[in-house]
């Protein structure tokens, strides 16, 4: 599973704002990256029904132990309610353990902008 594609659960509405959220994931073991890669299946079954939800998106890179994600969502609340519920929550708990380093990064992008791409994301991340 090298990149998920982006995914639309929720077309957002042309020539608004939306809040972006990015992450990057660094597993300190081989073990811990096919632990995440386990594990992601259900988050992203539960992205597709996630109120607020405009587009995400996964890039793995499991022999580097390094995960990428980028994500549009209709407001920082929605996001919020999304990690805080569902599958999310006990995926992230329970892989915490497991990560080396963490980083994120969030900012508002318009919606027409739509799917950012992976050399922003990186480049936000840095």
């Amino acid at each position: 599973m090298p990149t998920l594609p982006w995914t639309v659960p929720n077309r957002p509405p042309q020539a608004t704002k939306v809040h972006v959220f990015a992450s990057r994931f660094e597993t300190r073991t081989l073990w811990g990256a096919l632990k995440f890669l386990a594990r992601t299946p259900g988050v992203w079954r539960q992205i597709g029904g996630a109120p607020g939800a405009y587009g995400a998106s996964l890039k793995a890179e499991p022999f580097k132990r390094t995960f990428w994600t980028v994500s549009a969502w209709e407001s920082p609340e929605a996001l919020k309610t999304f990690a805080h519920s569902g599958n999310h929550a006990p995926t992230s708990r329970g892989l915490s353990a497991q990560m080396r380093d963490s980083k994120f990064a969030s900012w508002a992008a318009p919606s027409d902008e739509l799917p950012v791409s992976w050399a922003e994301v990186r480049e936000r991340l840095r």
